[in-house]
């Protein structure tokens, strides 16, 4: 999963490289990135179920040389394009590698307290890909070129794919039932057109034709998916696990942090790198303690679940989680990083206090031979609420920016172009006002203070979506949930009592 993780995170020091050499306009340097993110996130519930059907080792090895390959081609893409295509090739591999680490985890570890401890280190593991990336690549890009990287993954994946063969065991589904093809074909659209939809509402608005035909065709899709898994006898996905309140509200939670989590770094990345004015190798060495802060709670949430169940830990988590965006939406332009990195470590306290019970009710509320289309499940919910937050979160920040530079465009003499790069972003605004000459370092401040108004306005509607989170595991999550190996090993046992005494 740290490849994975580090891939995602590394690519963003590399942007300013790819702009110069590539010479990307600002539309591709997006779909650079979520190019991967739209084929990933519209393949995770084929590939869980493929993993489930022909093994979940093969599916990573499989995985891991795809996604080598892909870094091969977009280490040696010679255009902005190329490099789109290849990113998305990308794609294909994650799909296959993330589904397949936690339903081994699952196979392996069949003890609901060492799965439990087994996923709190799994989730860790996301808290060093967070560090390594920005560092990773600032180092290497101060050396070498923007390919470098891509390449650094190939020395990874050759040591996972070592590791890996000679470590784990090879699992699958016993009951093999048919192939499901119209199943994944509909969930393959519908996701994919759902996400593109919401990549596409932060730079064209909710009212653009291409944003409603992206969410109108994803819902009709989800929607036939739904009723068609329904029907078969066979389903890809079987859609009574909803009917399943552990399953149902652990998913729930998982979606919903990932709203605000998502949501909250997209936004914080800019007030590190624009606000503070921190190069992205500076933001990456500061993002150091908010990744240490995860690495360290996520393991020890499996102790503290194991004296207070799941519930509340994961409640705890998602108030810590609350306060700790509360607190941010209080930072102003020239708050303190030493200030600022407190409450930012609180959220990633938060984070790995709640994830690991969550993503451990989900895969346990589940029969273990379905293990990978579970993991795909919930590596879908992640995808999914975390672009919906940076959707919905950015258009609140952008609505607020933009009324912010309206109100002071006038001072400035701004209009035409000049209002209109302004208001785009913030990094539009301080390119504005770099043209200002001696009025540059008032628009810039104005610009900064704009922001931060949108930043606070944002982060408190994630605060407020991580309270819903909170009242739903608190409302439908039990207590200390039973594994569905377990439920049916009582339900037969107690149907055997009755036969013997012959009720």
């Amino acid at each position: 999963m740290t490849i994975i993780v580090m891939d995602n995170t590394i690519l963003n020091v590399a942007i300013p490289s790819l702009i110069r050499d590539l010479h990307a306009s600002n539309s591709q340097v997006q779909w650079i990135i979520d190019s991967y993110t739209l084929v990933f996130a519209g393949l995770l519930l084929t590939t869980g179920s493929l993993s489930d059907r022909f093994g979940r080792k093969g599916a990573l090895q499989a995985g891991i040389l795809l996604f080598m390959a892909g870094s091969v081609f977009s280490a040696l893409a010679t255009s902005a394009s190329q490099l789109i295509v290849t990113r998305a090739f990308m794609g294909i591999g994650g799909a296959l590698i993330m589904p397949s680490t936690l339903s081994i985890l699952t196979d392996v570890f069949r003890d609901p307290k060492e799965r439990g401890r087994a996923i709190a280190i799994w989730a860790g593991f996301s808290g060093i890909g967070v560090a390594l990336g920005p560092i990773t690549g600032g180092l290497l890009l101060q050396h070498f070129s923007w390919s470098s990287v891509f390449w650094v993954n190939v020395p990874i994946g050759v040591l996972a794919l070592v590791a890996g063969g000679i470590l784990l065991r090879t699992s699958r589904d016993p009951n093999q039932g048919k192939l499901d093809p119209l199943g994944s074909l509909l969930s393959m659209l519908g996701l994919g057109a759902l996400l593109y939809g919401i990549i596409e509402v932060p730079v064209r608005g909710w009212s653009d034709s291409q944003v409603i035909a992206g969410f109108v065709v994803g819902i009709i899709a989800i929607a036939s998916f739904i009723a068609w898994e329904l029907r078969i006898d066979h389903p890809m996905l079987d859609m009574h696990f909803f009917r399943n309140p552990r399953f149902a509200a652990a998913n729930t939670a998982v979606t919903l942090t990932f709203f605000a989590m998502f949501g909250s770094l997209f936004l914080m990345t800019q007030y590190w790198q624009f606000v503070h004015g921190y190069s992205p190798l500076q933001a990456g060495v500061r993002l150091v303690p908010y990744a240490l802060a995860m690495m360290v709670v996520a393991p020890l949430s499996a102790r503290i679940v194991e004296r207070m169940g799941s519930k509340r830990v994961i409640v705890i988590g998602l108030f810590l989680v609350t306060f700790a965006l509360l607190l941010l939406s209080l930072l102003h332009r020239d708050t303190p990083y030493l200030i600022a990195i407190i409450p930012y470590c609180l959220l990633s306290a938060g984070v790995g206090m709640t994830m690991p019970p969550a993503t451990e009710s989900v895969m346990g509320s589940l029969p273990r031979e379905k293990a990978g289309v579970g993991s795909a499940v919930n590596d879908t919910t992640r995808q999914m609420g975390g672009a919906l937050g940076v959707a919905f979160i950015g258009s609140v920040v952008s609505a607020v920016y933009g009324h912010r530079v309206d109100s002071i465009a006038h001072a400035f003499g701004l209009s035409g172009q000049a209002l209109s790069d302004a208001r785009s972003s913030l990094g539009g605004g301080l390119k504005t006002a770099s043209n200002l000459g001696e009025q540059a370092l008032s628009f810039s401040v104005a610009v900064k203070d704009a922001f931060v108004a949108g930043l606070s306005s944002g982060l408190r509607l994630a605060s407020i979506v991580v309270v819903v989170a909170a009242a739903v595991v608190w409302r439908y999550l039990p207590a200390r949930g039973r594994d569905h190996v377990e439920e049916s090993v009582d339900t037969s046992t107690i149907e055997l009592s009755s036969l013997v005494a012959g009720e």
